[in-house]
């Protein structure tokens, strides 16, 4: 009842304040009545509204539900009721046909192929559409070309102003991924400054605070999920604080992240709040097929002043703090970059901003002055994208873990494998090497999670050891290699996050935070439960289903 109490009071302070704000009337974008009336019952977490949200999540199934059942009378009508039923049958038979000789003839995962050949040989009046709709895994054309020409115009501006850091010479192994992300993705090597580990999303929350608190110039928010509760509301409060003072504020959320959590047009909400705040929502959701509604913005960063940057798995949502207990223990990581290795954050957010965001920015306005010390650390921002001929997700997970000598520790809250992954945990395990993996004891996704354990029987009987996160879910995506370099960030071990989303990790080496995430290892393996062939055996039904679902497992 106290905390009931606290909440709507904190509620009540937060409305009355941007009510307050709202009415400085000239700073101010217009935004209707309703809609702000709407959006302040969201600020004050009230329940009712929360309806319209879930409505308005659930009115987008609904047409989608629409549209297949209409795509399925279509079929029916044409192969099973008409006169051209031949013809038709006879076209897809030709397209699934010329669909599959290109498959074959791509340089993809050999899964991969044979899952979609099996759906197009065996329904081919339904695989073929699919494919053409998600089977590339790239974005529409539109987004292709936006993003083509904000990246050209970037890579100039960031290059005439951190070409100043010389990258080093590859003098180990392990320096040849720093060399593979610098010359084939375009991410640079910062030698300078350092890296703070968190091992929960509590801690980070509040140097994150504190943070914010410190900016001067500007704030730079990109986020999958944004969600009213605490962290937001904390958050935002600062936020409009620093427009006050002249800060200037950019935020971007991805749309069908934020369907159950934000209303429509949050955005210009934000917007209407201070004219220091510009806000953006990346890939707008829409109620139908469309390539690109399979592509989403799963980064997670926030950048103070271009002298600070934060990562990992931390949403802002009230879950990821531990406010709110959906799956049990909410366990996340995340990290803190300082020093010249800012400058890629603010690359990668301009990116996108100037990409989609009808007022263009000045990536150099932005870009920090470049240290000239060197602190002995390695920390190299990354970014892996649908637009790359290869993952660069996948490829730095599969060489951190074929180049491992003693022990490899992973995190993922997806074990959804392809066959270059699989095959590099096996090797690993047979040659020696300690690789253990970290899973969710409790499930977000009943069906990935099913997919996850479907992939436990080759892994351990290679000797891969397997823990379950018992106290809850875990969300986190780290990689650590032989206690001397790591990955933190926000890339699954999963097809979608590979071949779909839009990512961002850093790999770093030669710092404090590499003992910290391996102390966290420890002491994570230690309260979690160590899969076995007993524990984790399948009922001959379940194995069907397994295999059923696999087949599948690109669209999961």
């Amino acid at each position: 009842m106290k905390k009931s109490l606290t909440k709507r009071a904190e509620a009540d302070t937060i409305k009355s304040w941007c009510s307050t704000i709202l009415k400085t009337g000239e700073k101010l974008r217009k935004i209707s009545e309703k809609k702000k009336k709407r959006i302040e019952r969201t600020i004050a977490n009230d329940r009712s509204y929360k309806v319209f949200l879930y409505n308005r999540f659930f009115i987008f199934l609904i047409l989608v539900l629409l549209q297949i059942i209409g795509y399925v009378w279509l079929l029916y009508t044409l192969v099973y009721s008409s006169k051209i039923a031949m013809a038709v049958e006879a076209t897809v038979g030709l397209l699934a046909l010329i669909a599959v000789i290109y498959l074959i003839n791509r340089n993809d995962r050999p899964s991969m192929k044979l899952n979609w050949i099996l759906l197009m040989l065996i329904v081919p009046i339904v695989g073929v559409p699919m494919y053409l709709l998600y089977g590339e895994g790239r974005p529409a054309h539109k987004i292709k070309k936006q993003l083509a020409a904000s990246g050209k115009e970037n890579a100039a501006a960031f290059d005439s102003s951190f070409g100043g850091v010389k990258q080093k010479n590859a003098q180990t192994r392990a320096d040849t991924i720093s060399r593979f992300l610098h010359r084939y993705a375009g991410c640079p090597a910062a030698y300078d400054g350092d890296v703070v580990y968190y091992d929960c999303g509590e801690k980070m929350f509040e140097s994150m605070k504190a943070e914010l608190k410190k900016a001067e110039k500007f704030i730079l928010l990109e986020y999958f999920i944004l969600s009213h509760g605490k962290m937001w509301s904390e958050i935002l409060q600062i936020l409009l604080e620093k427009a006050e003072e002249g800060v200037q504020i950019r935020i971007i959320y991805d749309d069908f992240g934020c369907m159950t959590s934000l209303p429509p047009k949050y955005d210009r909400y934000l917007e209407s709040l201070h004219e220091n705040v510009k806000a953006m929502r990346f890939n707008k959701v829409v109620p139908f097929f469309a390539v690109r509604m399979n592509n989403r913005d799963h980064r997670k960063m926030l950048v103070v002043d271009g002298k600070t940057a934060f990562t990992g798995g931390i949403n802002i949502a009230d879950e990821y703090i531990g406010e709110k207990q959906r799956f049990g223990h909410w366990k996340d990581t995340g990290i803190m970059v300082s020093g010249n290795a800012v400058a890629s954050f603010v690359r990668m957010f301009f990116h996108f901003w100037n990409a989609f965001y009808k007022e263009k920015e000045d990536l150099v306005a932005y870009l920090p002055p470049l240290n000239g010390g060197e602190s002995g650390a390695v920390i190299q921002p990354y970014d892996s994208s649908p637009l790359d001929n290869l993952s660069v997700g996948e490829n730095v997970y599969v060489d951190m873990i074929e180049r491992a000598k003693s022990y490899v520790y992973i995190f993922t809250p997806y074990l959804v494998l392809g066959d270059s992954l699989r095959a590099a945990l096996c090797r690993a395990a047979l040659r020696g090497v300690d690789v253990r993996i970290v899973t969710p004891g409790v499930p977000d996704k009943k069906t990935v999670y099913r997919l996850t354990r479907a992939n436990y029987g080759i892994l351990l009987k290679a000797g891969v050891k397997i823990y379950e996160y018992t106290r809850g879910f875990i969300h986190a995506k780290s990689v650590l290699c032989d206690g001397e370099s790591a990955v933190v960030g926000t890339i699954n071990f999963d097809y979608r996050s590979f071949y779909h989303h839009f990512e961002n990790a850093v790999y770093f080496s030669s710092c404090q935070a590499v003992k910290d995430l391996e102390r966290d290892c420890e002491e994570t393996f230690a309260i979690s439960t160590l899969c076995t062939k007993e524990n984790t055996k399948r009922s001959m039904v379940g194995r069907i289903v397994d295999s059923l679902l696999r087949v599948f497992e690109t669209l999961l």
